[in-house]
């Protein structure tokens, strides 16, 4: 992007076009050779997509299975500890192996392993600064960070914690979630953390910055956190559309206007899919 300290290195071209097409499955011929290992990872991925315990009904519906598979498969699975079974009502839903198995996976911490080479390769392809961060309550903690060359210090260390309402990649990620779950984050005034001389913001402002987000898909911070440091921020979700990550660009704010910011947000976006797909195995959706 002409202007935006530009420099060589990886370019943005070469990661989208590792990205298959869009409904391009990952699944092989392989895959129907074992009908019964993917039908039970694909009852393991339904109820982790859910707010609660579901029927074995529901999930033989939702997922195109003979009940009598889906009950086999369930069996067996609880055998495990990866489901347990609700008796009272009839209901089945993660269990505690299902946990284990994330816990697990938290500690090899792969999503920086994931993440690091494509904020590598974002800030070479814009000589600007970028960072990698989750989201924890009513925190962002960031996992990756990258400082270009030549460019200012930033405060979104790895492990750092700063309020999700004002960060860029706290508002990308907040906009993903129920307008309930934003409001548990954020019950009222003494909720919000600020900084600066400048007051803590109300709900409504929330509110109004978080349906911007969810209009354009992409959020923007500027000079709320640091004086003269500007971010633009995308969310990565999972496959239920609940916010794993957010990848921004964080860069002087005199350096790039704010009506070329759109433009980042769309090479952001190549950036935030892949980061999807590395994740999932797949092309996720915006």
């Amino acid at each position: 992007m002409p202007g935006c300290g530009e420099r060589p290195g990886l370019p943005a071209a070469s990661i989208v076009s590792e990205m298959p097409d869009k409904g391009t499955s990952m699944a092989t011929d392989d895959s129907s050779k074992v009908p019964a290992a993917r039908n039970a990872l694909r009852i393991l991925t339904f109820l982790a997509t859910q707010r609660g315990p579901v029927a074995a009904a529901h999930i033989a519906s939702a997922l195109d299975l003979p009940r009598s598979s889906t009950y086999q498969l369930l069996r067996v699975l609880e055998d495990q500890g990866y489901v347990s079974h609700f008796p009272e009502v009839r209901r089945f839903g993660l269990g505690i192996t299902a946990f284990e198995l994330g816990s697990g996976y938290l500690r090899q911490k792969p999503l920086a392993r994931i993440g690091a080479p494509i904020v590598t390769a974002l800030v070479d392809k814009l000589g600007e600064s970028a960072h990698l961060a989750v989201l924890r309550g009513q925190d962002v903690i960031y996992v990756v960070e990258e400082r270009a060359k030549n460019r200012p210090a930033l405060v979104t260390g790895v492990g750092i914690r700063l309020p999700s309402h004002l960060t860029a990649s706290g508002r990308a990620m907040l906009a993903k979630l129920p307008a309930a779950q934003v409001r548990a984050l954020f019950p009222n005034a003494a909720s919000f953390s600020h900084r600066g001389q400048a007051p803590p913001p109300a709900y409504s402002d929330l509110k109004r910055t978080l349906d911007e987000v969810r209009r354009t898909h992409y959020a923007i911070e500027d000079g709320e956190v640091t004086p003269g440091l500007s971010s633009v921020a995308r969310a990565v979700t999972d496959q239920a559309g609940w916010p794993v990550a957010a990848i921004a660009i964080t860069f002087q704010s005199e350096r790039i206007p704010q009506e070329r910011w759109p433009q980042l947000a769309e090479l952001l976006s190549g950036y935030s899919n892949e980061l999807g797909r590395r994740i999932h195995g797949r092309l996720m959706p915006a």
